[in-house]
């Protein structure tokens, strides 16, 4: 048994279904509903119906794109690749399960598919008859449910938040923050969890704040580079250099929960489960927040102090700190070329 899961590369770890598949069905989630917010946005401010109409159809695709980014990060053949479309889809959209229960349909009936993958002279029936069987069965199993359960997580928080605003905003922002860095999926937890609100608005600062950070305190090692590719791409680039000193970790999650509590408690910032766990990748974050909020100058400032300012003088005020105590070195942040 073991040789035959190896064969057909059935790897069951956290790191192939919470990392591997995960993070590519983030990308899905990327490429189809946050850019088609984006393109409508854009349309309905311009008022250029053909950028509203490729917003639309974007968004529309979601389900099919996840689908496909799970199947695509578990390596699963074609046949299989193509059937996760629909699975993607019944689970996410249909029966309103969200990123949660496509992730865990399309896991199930993409290992299912590639059991049976090659495995019979029919395969081109089989293989997408078991894949989608598989799949679309759970989705109706645990589509609902799942969906129901992440919502009334996603409600506690909100109302937590809007309850405590300093200390909820905090530990929000802290947690989604590090959840960015690291291999999870911020933007799929988001969305999740539907979080809208002050609490959205606290998350865009906790996740901000890591790739702001980063890119500021290891400035000296990356250049513009880094800079550039950290504060507007992903801070988990430094996850192999926290591997080695997790003490660079500090600094970011330090202005992770100060950025958070001035967005909740004096700001009280609003953004929504679209730009939450996005930070300043592509300035997602920081578009969703204005699309909450509007597009004035206030926002705007306030914008610039949360998000960017607060995080570069307090990650950069403790990284130098921690240099001269030597804890953390210079090289400890470089990137991989």
């Amino acid at each position: 048994m073991k040789a035959f899961l190896q064969k057909k590369d059935i790897v069951i770890s956290f790191k192939r279904y919470a990392i591997d598949a995960m993070g590519t069905m983030t990308l899905g989630l990327f490429a189809s509903l946050i850019i088609g917010l984006i393109f409508t946005e854009i349309g309905n401010r311009a008022g250029i119906e053909l950028l509203q109409q490729i917003g639309s159809f974007a968004s529309s695709a979601t389900g099919y794109a996840m689908g496909v980014a799970i199947a695509y990060g578990l390596k699963a053949p074609p046949l299989v690749l193509f059937s996760a479309a629909a699975v993607g889809f019944a689970a996410n959209t249909y029966y309103r399960g969200g990123p949660v229960a496509a992730l865990v349909a399309t896991i199930i009936a993409v290992e299912l598919g590639k059991l049976v993958s090659k495995e019979t002279k029919v395969d081109i029936i089989v293989t997408p008859v078991v894949t989608l069987a598989s799949g679309i069965g759970i989705a109706m199993l645990i589509g609902a449910p799942i969906g129901r359960f992440m919502d009334m997580i996603g409600s506690f928080i909100m109302w937590s938040t809007d309850l405590m605003p300093a200390v909820m905003g905090g530990i929000v922002a802290t947690i989604m923050g590090v959840t960015l860095t690291s291999p999870i999926s911020s933007a799929a937890i988001a969305i999740s969890l539907n979080l809208e609100g002050v609490a959205a608005g606290a998350a865009v600062a906790g996740t901000a704040a890591q790739m702001v950070s980063f890119a500021v305190i290891s400035y000296r090692e990356n250049k513009v580079g880094g800079l550039l590719s950290q504060g507007i791409g992903t801070s988990m680039l430094q996850l192999p250099n926290i591997m080695k000193n997790p003490r660079i970790w500090i600094p970011p999650t330090i202005a992770s929960a100060v950025a958070g509590v001035i967005s909740a408690a004096v700001f009280t910032m609003e953004s929504n489960r679209y730009g939450a766990g996005m930070g300043t990748s592509g300035l997602v974050g920081q578009f969703n927040t204005l699309t909450v909020m509007g597009f004035t100058p206030t926002v705007f400032i306030q914008i610039g102090i949360v998000h960017f300012l607060i995080p570069a003088i307090v990650s950069l005020a403790i990284s130098e700190w921690m240099r001269k105590k030597g804890w953390i070195k210079f090289g400890d942040m470089k990137l991989a070329a």
